[in-house]
Protein backbone atom coordinates (compact mmCIF):
# COMPACT_ATOMS: atom_id res chain seq x y z
CA UNK A 1 0.00 0.00 0.00
CA UNK A 2 2.79 2.42 0.88
CA UNK A 3 4.50 1.78 -2.45
CA UNK A 4 1.25 2.24 -4.39
CA UNK A 5 0.32 5.40 -2.49
CA UNK A 6 3.79 6.88 -2.96
CA UNK A 7 3.77 6.11 -6.69
CA UNK A 8 0.38 7.78 -7.01
CA UNK A 9 1.49 10.93 -5.19
CA UNK A 10 4.73 11.14 -7.18
CA UNK A 11 2.72 11.18 -10.43
CA UNK A 12 0.72 14.28 -9.43
CA UNK A 13 1.56 17.91 -10.13
CA UNK A 14 1.51 20.53 -7.38
CA UNK A 15 -2.09 21.54 -8.00
CA UNK A 16 -3.28 17.94 -7.87
CA UNK A 17 -1.23 17.26 -4.75
CA UNK A 18 -2.90 20.13 -2.99
CA UNK A 19 -6.24 18.34 -3.47
CA UNK A 20 -5.22 14.70 -2.97
CA UNK A 21 -2.71 14.95 -0.07
CA UNK A 22 -4.08 15.80 3.35
CA UNK A 23 -2.76 15.94 6.90
CA UNK A 24 -3.24 12.77 8.92
CA UNK A 25 -4.17 14.89 11.92
CA UNK A 26 -7.17 16.28 10.04
CA UNK A 27 -9.28 13.73 11.87
CA UNK A 28 -12.63 15.25 10.98
CA UNK A 29 -11.97 14.97 7.24
CA UNK A 30 -10.26 11.58 7.60
CA UNK A 31 -13.31 10.18 9.36
CA UNK A 32 -15.78 11.78 6.95
CA UNK A 33 -17.07 9.35 4.37
CA UNK A 34 -19.98 8.98 1.98
CA UNK A 35 -21.65 6.52 -0.37
CA UNK A 36 -23.89 8.96 -2.21
CA UNK A 37 -22.98 10.73 -5.50
CA UNK A 38 -21.36 13.66 -3.71
CA UNK A 39 -17.87 15.08 -3.33
CA UNK A 40 -16.09 12.42 -1.27
CA UNK A 41 -13.03 14.61 -0.79
CA UNK A 42 -9.75 14.24 -2.64
CA UNK A 43 -8.76 14.13 -6.30
CA UNK A 44 -11.37 12.66 -8.67
CA UNK A 45 -10.45 10.24 -11.44
CA UNK A 46 -11.79 12.77 -13.95
CA UNK A 47 -9.02 15.21 -12.95
CA UNK A 48 -6.26 12.67 -13.60
CA UNK A 49 -4.41 11.56 -16.70
CA UNK A 50 -4.81 7.96 -17.80
CA UNK A 51 -1.53 6.92 -16.19
CA UNK A 52 -2.49 8.67 -12.96
CA UNK A 53 -5.82 6.86 -12.99
CA UNK A 54 -3.96 3.59 -13.38
CA UNK A 55 -1.84 4.38 -10.33
CA UNK A 56 -4.99 5.25 -8.41
CA UNK A 57 -6.47 1.87 -9.28
CA UNK A 58 -3.24 0.16 -8.25
CA UNK A 59 -3.75 1.72 -4.83
CA UNK A 60 -7.32 0.40 -4.78
CA UNK A 61 -6.03 -3.05 -5.74
CA UNK A 62 -3.53 -2.98 -2.86
CA UNK A 63 -6.43 -2.74 -0.40
CA UNK A 64 -8.81 -5.21 -2.02
CA UNK A 65 -8.87 -8.91 -2.82
CA UNK A 66 -9.15 -9.95 -6.45
CA UNK A 67 -12.91 -10.42 -6.03
CA UNK A 68 -13.12 -7.17 -4.08
CA UNK A 69 -11.33 -5.26 -6.84
CA UNK A 70 -13.56 -6.72 -9.54
CA UNK A 71 -16.64 -5.80 -7.51
CA UNK A 72 -15.43 -2.24 -6.94
CA UNK A 73 -14.69 -1.85 -10.66
CA UNK A 74 -18.12 -3.23 -11.56
CA UNK A 75 -19.90 -0.89 -9.15
CA UNK A 76 -18.10 2.09 -10.71
CA UNK A 77 -19.23 0.97 -14.15
CA UNK A 78 -22.82 0.68 -12.97
CA UNK A 79 -23.04 4.47 -12.84
CA UNK A 80 -23.24 4.36 -16.65
CA UNK A 81 -26.05 1.79 -16.42
CA UNK A 82 -27.91 3.79 -13.79
CA UNK A 83 -27.64 6.94 -15.91
CA UNK A 84 -29.54 5.13 -18.67
CA UNK A 85 -32.06 3.60 -16.25
CA UNK A 86 -32.90 7.08 -14.96
CA UNK A 87 -33.24 8.57 -18.44
CA UNK A 88 -30.01 10.59 -18.14
CA UNK A 89 -31.69 13.26 -15.97
CA UNK A 90 -29.87 13.04 -12.62
CA UNK A 91 -27.58 15.95 -11.71
CA UNK A 92 -27.24 16.05 -7.89
CA UNK A 93 -25.70 19.50 -8.05
CA UNK A 94 -23.00 18.61 -10.59
CA UNK A 95 -22.68 18.44 -14.37
CA UNK A 96 -23.40 14.71 -14.50
CA UNK A 97 -25.12 13.08 -11.55
CA UNK A 98 -24.07 9.53 -12.42
CA UNK A 99 -20.41 9.85 -13.31
CA UNK A 100 -17.80 7.05 -13.17
CA UNK A 101 -15.15 9.77 -13.28
CA UNK A 102 -16.19 11.14 -9.90
CA UNK A 103 -14.47 8.63 -7.64
CA UNK A 104 -12.01 10.34 -5.35
CA UNK A 105 -8.59 9.48 -3.90
CA UNK A 106 -7.34 11.09 -0.70
CA UNK A 107 -4.12 10.23 1.15
CA UNK A 108 -3.69 11.36 4.74
CA UNK A 109 -0.13 11.68 6.00
CA UNK A 110 3.11 10.46 4.47
CA UNK A 111 3.14 6.83 3.26
CA UNK A 112 6.97 6.93 3.17
CA UNK A 113 7.37 8.19 6.73
CA UNK A 114 7.39 6.48 10.12
CA UNK A 115 4.11 7.96 11.34
CA UNK A 116 0.59 6.70 10.78
CA UNK A 117 -1.08 7.40 7.48
CA UNK A 118 -4.31 6.49 5.72
CA UNK A 119 -6.00 6.49 2.35
CA UNK A 120 -9.57 6.71 1.10
CA UNK A 121 -11.15 5.84 -2.21
CA UNK A 122 -14.78 6.76 -2.60
CA UNK A 123 -17.58 7.68 -4.93
CA UNK A 124 -21.16 6.61 -5.54
CA UNK A 125 -21.63 3.24 -3.82
CA UNK A 126 -17.95 2.77 -2.96
CA UNK A 127 -16.06 3.81 0.16
CA UNK A 128 -12.76 2.20 1.10
CA UNK A 129 -10.96 3.49 4.20
CA UNK A 130 -7.63 2.01 5.26
CA UNK A 131 -5.39 3.19 8.08
CA UNK A 132 -1.75 2.17 8.57
CA UNK A 133 0.25 2.48 11.79
CA UNK A 134 3.68 1.04 12.61
CA UNK A 135 3.86 -0.62 9.22
CA UNK A 136 0.65 -2.60 9.73
CA UNK A 137 -2.92 -2.09 8.58
CA UNK A 138 -4.62 -0.76 11.70
CA UNK A 139 -8.10 -0.49 10.23
CA UNK A 140 -9.91 -1.61 7.07
CA UNK A 141 -13.27 -0.08 7.84
CA UNK A 142 -15.71 1.49 7.13
CA UNK A 143 -15.98 -0.55 3.94
CA UNK A 144 -19.05 0.20 1.85
CA UNK A 145 -20.22 -1.33 -1.44
CA UNK A 146 -23.56 -0.79 -3.14
CA UNK A 147 -25.15 -1.61 -6.47
CA UNK A 148 -27.86 0.19 -8.42
CA UNK A 149 -29.29 -1.64 -10.20
CA UNK A 150 -28.62 -4.62 -7.95
CA UNK A 151 -29.48 -6.88 -10.86
CA UNK A 152 -29.15 -5.96 -14.54
CA UNK A 153 -29.42 -8.09 -17.70
CA UNK A 154 -26.40 -9.38 -19.58
CA UNK A 155 -26.34 -10.99 -23.01
CA UNK A 156 -27.40 -14.61 -23.08
CA UNK A 157 -29.97 -14.25 -20.34
CA UNK A 158 -27.43 -13.89 -17.55
CA UNK A 159 -27.89 -11.40 -14.73
CA UNK A 160 -25.23 -9.04 -13.40
CA UNK A 161 -25.51 -9.06 -9.58
CA UNK A 162 -22.30 -7.68 -8.01
CA UNK A 163 -23.63 -8.17 -4.46
CA UNK A 164 -26.01 -11.02 -5.16
CA UNK A 165 -24.31 -13.45 -2.78
CA UNK A 166 -24.84 -11.09 0.17
CA UNK A 167 -28.57 -11.10 -0.60
CA UNK A 168 -28.92 -14.81 -1.28
CA UNK A 169 -26.96 -16.01 1.75
CA UNK A 170 -28.76 -13.58 4.05
CA UNK A 171 -32.15 -14.82 2.87
CA UNK A 172 -31.02 -18.44 3.14
CA UNK A 173 -29.92 -17.81 6.71
CA UNK A 174 -33.16 -16.17 7.86
CA UNK A 175 -35.21 -18.88 6.18
CA UNK A 176 -33.17 -21.54 8.01
CA UNK A 177 -34.22 -20.18 11.41
CA UNK A 178 -36.72 -21.98 13.59
CA UNK A 179 -40.03 -20.28 14.33
CA UNK A 180 -38.71 -19.15 17.70
CA UNK A 181 -35.44 -17.83 16.23
CA UNK A 182 -37.24 -16.07 13.41
CA UNK A 183 -39.66 -14.36 15.78
CA UNK A 184 -36.68 -12.91 17.65
CA UNK A 185 -34.74 -12.07 14.49
CA UNK A 186 -37.42 -10.19 12.53
CA UNK A 187 -37.51 -6.71 14.04
CA UNK A 188 -40.16 -5.36 11.69
CA UNK A 189 -42.18 -6.53 8.68
CA UNK A 190 -41.02 -3.31 7.00
CA UNK A 191 -37.40 -2.75 5.94
CA UNK A 192 -35.76 0.67 6.38
CA UNK A 193 -35.11 2.74 3.27
CA UNK A 194 -31.35 2.72 3.90
CA UNK A 195 -28.65 1.43 6.23
CA UNK A 196 -29.40 2.49 9.78
CA UNK A 197 -25.76 3.30 10.57
CA UNK A 198 -25.61 5.38 7.36
CA UNK A 199 -22.28 7.23 6.98
CA UNK A 200 -21.87 8.13 10.62
CA UNK A 201 -18.23 8.35 11.68
CA UNK A 202 -16.89 5.91 14.24
CA UNK A 203 -17.66 8.17 17.15
CA UNK A 204 -21.19 8.72 15.83
CA UNK A 205 -22.37 5.13 16.15
CA UNK A 206 -24.53 5.90 19.15
CA UNK A 207 -27.06 3.97 21.15
CA UNK A 208 -30.52 4.36 19.65
CA UNK A 209 -29.52 5.81 16.27
CA UNK A 210 -32.25 5.94 13.64
CA UNK A 211 -31.68 5.79 9.90
CA UNK A 212 -30.58 9.18 8.57
CA UNK A 213 -32.62 11.07 5.97
CA UNK A 214 -31.04 10.86 2.51
CA UNK A 215 -30.41 14.60 2.46
CA UNK A 216 -28.02 14.22 5.42
CA UNK A 217 -25.79 11.66 3.66
CA UNK A 218 -24.10 14.27 1.44
CA UNK A 219 -21.27 16.77 1.75
CA UNK A 220 -23.27 19.90 2.45
CA UNK A 221 -27.03 20.26 2.35
CA UNK A 222 -29.08 20.86 -0.77
CA UNK A 223 -31.19 23.99 -0.89
CA UNK A 224 -34.04 25.18 -3.07
CA UNK A 225 -35.34 23.02 -5.90
CA UNK A 226 -32.69 20.32 -5.51
CA UNK A 227 -33.26 20.12 -1.75
CA UNK A 228 -36.99 19.70 -2.36
CA UNK A 229 -36.25 16.94 -4.89
CA UNK A 230 -34.08 15.00 -2.43
CA UNK A 231 -36.74 15.27 0.24
CA UNK A 232 -39.35 14.04 -2.25
CA UNK A 233 -37.17 11.07 -3.19
CA UNK A 234 -36.90 10.25 0.51
CA UNK A 235 -40.64 10.61 1.12
CA UNK A 236 -41.52 8.51 -1.94
CA UNK A 237 -39.09 5.76 -0.93
CA UNK A 238 -40.48 5.60 2.60
CA UNK A 239 -44.08 5.65 1.34
CA UNK A 240 -43.43 2.81 -1.12
CA UNK A 241 -41.72 0.79 1.61
CA UNK A 242 -44.53 1.46 4.07
CA UNK A 243 -42.19 2.91 6.69
CA UNK A 244 -43.91 4.23 9.80
CA UNK A 245 -42.41 5.74 12.97
CA UNK A 246 -42.97 2.36 14.63
CA UNK A 247 -41.10 0.53 11.86
CA UNK A 248 -38.22 3.01 12.04
CA UNK A 249 -38.02 2.63 15.80
CA UNK A 250 -37.93 -1.17 15.55
CA UNK A 251 -34.64 -1.14 13.63
CA UNK A 252 -32.82 1.44 15.74
CA UNK A 253 -29.11 0.74 16.11
CA UNK A 254 -28.53 -0.11 19.78
CA UNK A 255 -25.42 -1.10 21.71
CA UNK A 256 -27.32 -4.06 23.13
CA UNK A 257 -28.21 -5.59 19.78
CA UNK A 258 -31.76 -6.54 18.89
CA UNK A 259 -32.41 -9.84 17.16
CA UNK A 260 -31.70 -13.51 17.65
CA UNK A 261 -28.56 -14.74 19.39
CA UNK A 262 -26.11 -16.70 17.27
CA UNK A 263 -25.30 -18.71 20.42
CA UNK A 264 -28.52 -20.62 19.76
CA UNK A 265 -27.74 -21.41 16.12
CA UNK A 266 -27.36 -24.97 14.87
CA UNK A 267 -24.06 -26.07 13.36
CA UNK A 268 -25.39 -25.58 9.83
CA UNK A 269 -26.69 -22.10 10.66
CA UNK A 270 -23.35 -21.15 12.18
CA UNK A 271 -21.44 -22.20 9.09
CA UNK A 272 -23.90 -20.33 6.89
CA UNK A 273 -23.35 -17.20 8.98
CA UNK A 274 -19.57 -17.59 8.75
CA UNK A 275 -19.86 -17.88 4.97
CA UNK A 276 -21.95 -14.72 4.89
CA UNK A 277 -19.44 -12.83 7.05
CA UNK A 278 -16.61 -14.06 4.82
CA UNK A 279 -18.24 -12.15 1.95
CA UNK A 280 -17.80 -8.89 3.85
CA UNK A 281 -14.26 -9.35 5.18
CA UNK A 282 -13.24 -11.02 1.91
CA UNK A 283 -13.30 -7.61 0.27
CA UNK A 284 -9.78 -6.95 1.54
CA UNK A 285 -6.61 -8.92 0.68
CA UNK A 286 -6.40 -12.47 1.98
CA UNK A 287 -3.93 -11.77 4.79
CA UNK A 288 -6.08 -8.90 6.10
CA UNK A 289 -9.28 -10.93 5.72
CA UNK A 290 -7.75 -13.70 7.82
CA UNK A 291 -7.14 -11.25 10.68
CA UNK A 292 -10.74 -10.02 10.49
CA UNK A 293 -12.19 -13.52 10.20
CA UNK A 294 -10.42 -14.48 13.43
CA UNK A 295 -12.96 -12.29 15.22
CA UNK A 296 -15.69 -14.84 14.51
CA UNK A 297 -13.89 -18.08 13.62
CA UNK A 298 -13.97 -19.44 17.19
CA UNK A 299 -17.36 -20.54 18.49
CA UNK A 300 -17.03 -18.33 21.56
CA UNK A 301 -16.55 -15.26 19.35
CA UNK A 302 -19.40 -16.24 17.06
CA UNK A 303 -21.65 -16.61 20.10
CA UNK A 304 -21.29 -12.88 20.80
CA UNK A 305 -23.05 -11.93 17.55
CA UNK A 306 -26.71 -11.08 17.02
CA UNK A 307 -28.53 -11.51 13.71
CA UNK A 308 -31.60 -9.46 12.82
CA UNK A 309 -33.86 -9.00 9.80
CA UNK A 310 -36.56 -6.58 8.66
CA UNK A 311 -38.92 -6.69 5.71
CA UNK A 312 -39.94 -9.49 3.39
CA UNK A 313 -38.35 -12.91 3.07
CA UNK A 314 -39.20 -12.99 -0.63
CA UNK A 315 -36.93 -11.86 -3.51
CA UNK A 316 -37.76 -8.55 -5.22
CA UNK A 317 -39.41 -7.25 -2.04
CA UNK A 318 -37.79 -4.81 0.40
CA UNK A 319 -35.54 -6.45 2.99
CA UNK A 320 -32.75 -5.64 5.43
CA UNK A 321 -30.43 -7.53 7.77
CA UNK A 322 -27.83 -6.73 10.38
CA UNK A 323 -25.09 -8.75 12.07
CA UNK A 324 -23.83 -7.02 15.18
CA UNK A 325 -21.24 -7.73 17.85
CA UNK A 326 -18.56 -5.97 19.90
CA UNK A 327 -16.05 -5.89 17.03
CA UNK A 328 -18.26 -6.19 14.00
CA UNK A 329 -21.23 -4.57 12.32
CA UNK A 330 -22.46 -5.72 8.93
CA UNK A 331 -25.54 -4.14 7.42
CA UNK A 332 -27.40 -4.88 4.20
CA UNK A 333 -30.39 -3.04 2.77
CA UNK A 334 -32.36 -3.49 -0.44
CA UNK A 335 -35.59 -1.52 -0.55
CA UNK A 336 -35.18 1.30 -3.06
CA UNK A 337 -36.04 1.13 -6.77
CA UNK A 338 -38.40 -1.79 -6.27
CA UNK A 339 -35.86 -3.70 -4.16
CA UNK A 340 -33.25 -3.48 -6.91
CA UNK A 341 -30.82 -1.13 -5.16
CA UNK A 342 -28.43 -2.66 -2.61
CA UNK A 343 -26.37 -1.00 0.12
CA UNK A 344 -23.90 -3.01 2.21
CA UNK A 345 -21.38 -1.96 4.84
CA UNK A 346 -18.85 -3.70 7.05
CA UNK A 347 -17.62 -1.84 10.13
CA UNK A 348 -15.71 -2.40 13.34
CA UNK A 349 -16.96 0.05 15.99
CA UNK A 350 -13.65 -0.26 17.86
CA UNK A 351 -11.29 -0.09 14.90
CA UNK A 352 -13.02 2.08 12.28
CA UNK A 353 -10.31 4.38 10.90
CA UNK A 354 -7.76 2.44 12.98
CA UNK A 355 -9.07 3.84 16.26
CA UNK A 356 -7.80 1.41 18.93
CA UNK A 357 -4.48 0.62 17.21
CA UNK A 358 -3.85 4.33 16.69
CA UNK A 359 -4.43 4.99 20.37
CA UNK A 360 -1.90 2.27 21.17
CA UNK A 361 0.55 3.75 18.67
CA UNK A 362 0.32 7.21 20.23
CA UNK A 363 0.73 5.81 23.75
CA UNK A 364 4.04 4.21 22.79
CA UNK A 365 5.33 6.82 20.34
CA UNK A 366 4.66 10.12 22.09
Amino acid sequence: MAAAASAFLEALDDAQLAVAAKAFDDTVERETWFYTPTNHGGLPLSSMTSSQQQRAMQLVASGTSEAGYVTVSTVIGLDNVLDRVEGWWARWGRERGRDPGLYYVAIFGDPTGSGPWAWRFGGHHVSLNLTIADGEVAGSTPNFLGADPAGAPLLGGHLLRPLGAAEDLGRELVRSLSDEQRTAAILSPVAPADLVSANRPRYGLGDGDLALPLIDVWRGRFEGELGALVEKVQADAEARAGITPEAADAVRLTREPRGTAVAGFTGAQRELLRTLLDLYVGRVPEELAAVEAAKYSADADLDRLIFSWAGSLEPAEGHYYRIQGPELLCEYDNTQRGANHVHTVWRDPRRDFGADPLAEHYRHSH
